[in-house]
């Protein structure tokens, strides 16, 4: 491979020079970066990352890790992210911890080897004891779709205890008195809090708690959604309703009920959350609480541009942006 002392010798400049028509083009003339710019290309040099990162101390990388990079909602977030990180001439690397802490901790560890200069990160694990790693490097991290710890870390999340009372409301106005939740797994805070909102809702109509029914599921995915709606076909008596902690739930569920000859919304209203493409492209288009995924993103991606390069007395800042409930055919059918 051609080195940085070859495009030199080769161009009859110093590597000083080579250095500053790749890195601060302005400052040679047009005739010496000309020259340079063909000696690289024949040669084929490129540039080693590897070097430029010891002598910065960190790399020109951001990280971002969610928890199912197959949820079409958390490719809104990668999409946002990578948008603001393309302008600000960073590269992205998109990892998937599975819903799994130890995952989620094992990914940590490689950024901060790695040295990246910034991570975005969906939380898997509640105690975010890992995020010392990243810390002792001087690595930033912003949370999203979580909110942070007053004054430790930056946050763009979602008022999911909201989310959970929106499709709770709606369920109730359209005569519903015993609803299902197939929640996810216990250890995220989001799927407790849209837990707790449809609690909410359905004590404010003078419903006790024992009209939720929930079927907890250990991930968030068709397949457990298909898992879900086995188990409520076999429940007796079966709710009329059912509000999935996400929209990847939702269309297992339907795939369940439809096969089984459950009408929807006849029979069961289903509500999905993320407002994902495909709610409105199933065969019976989803209700679902919406969530902005592509500006959670963006928005987590400037915050955290922010925290590399603080200004003078700067504040970490959590945002906590509104859902908007998006009603469809699966909950139009008034009972």
């Amino acid at each position: 491979m051609a080195g940085i002392k070859d495009v030199a010798q080769e161009a009859g400049v110093s590597v000083g020079t080579v250095s500053n028509a790749i890195n601060r083009p302005e400052s040679v003339s047009p005739e010496t970066l000309e020259r340079v710019r063909v000696v690289i290309k024949r040669l084929g040099y490129v540039r080693s990352e590897s070097a430029r990162q010891l002598r910065a101390g960190r790399s020109r990388i951001m990280a971002l890790l969610v928890l199912d990079a197959g949820n079409p909602f958390f490719a809104g977030i990668m999409h946002g992210a990578e948008d603001v990180a393309r302008a600000a001439g960073l590269g992205a690397m998109v990892c998937n911890s599975a819903q799994s802490p130890r995952e989620e901790a094992r990914y940590l560890s490689l950024f901060a080897e790695h040295r990246v200069c910034g991570v975005l990160l969906t939380p898997a694990d509640a105690s975010w004891t890992d995020l010392d790693a990243l810390r002792k490097q001087g690595i930033p991290v912003v949370l999203v779709d979580r909110v942070g710890k007053e004054s430790e870390v930056s946050s763009v999340s979602v008022d999911d205890t909201m989310g959970g009372a929106l499709a709770g409301r709606h369920l109730v106005s359209t005569g519903h008195r015993s609803v299902a939740y197939v929640s996810g797994p216990p250890h995220l805070q989001q799927v407790q809090d849209r837990r707790a909102g449809l609690l909410s809702a359905l004590a404010d109509a003078g419903l006790p708690p024992d009209a939720m029914t929930e079927l907890p599921t250990n991930h968030m995915t068709v397949a457990a959604g298909r898992d879900a709606g086995a188990r409520l076909l076999g429940l007796n008596p079966r709710p009329t309703a059912v509000f999935c902690a996400n929209d990847l739930l939702a269309l297992g569920l339907l795939q369940v009920l439809f096969a089984a000859g459950v009408h929807v919304p006849g029979d069961m209203a289903i509500i999905g959350y993320d407002d994902i493409e495909f709610a409105a492209a199933a065969a019976v288009p989803l209700t679902s609480v919406r969530r902005p995924a592509v500006t959670m993103g963006r928005m987590a991606a400037e915050l955290l541009l922010t925290e590399m390069d603080p200004p003078a007395g700067h504040e970490h800042r959590s945002v906590v942006l509104q859902p908007e409930l998006v009603v469809r055919e699966s909950t139009r059918t008034r009972r």
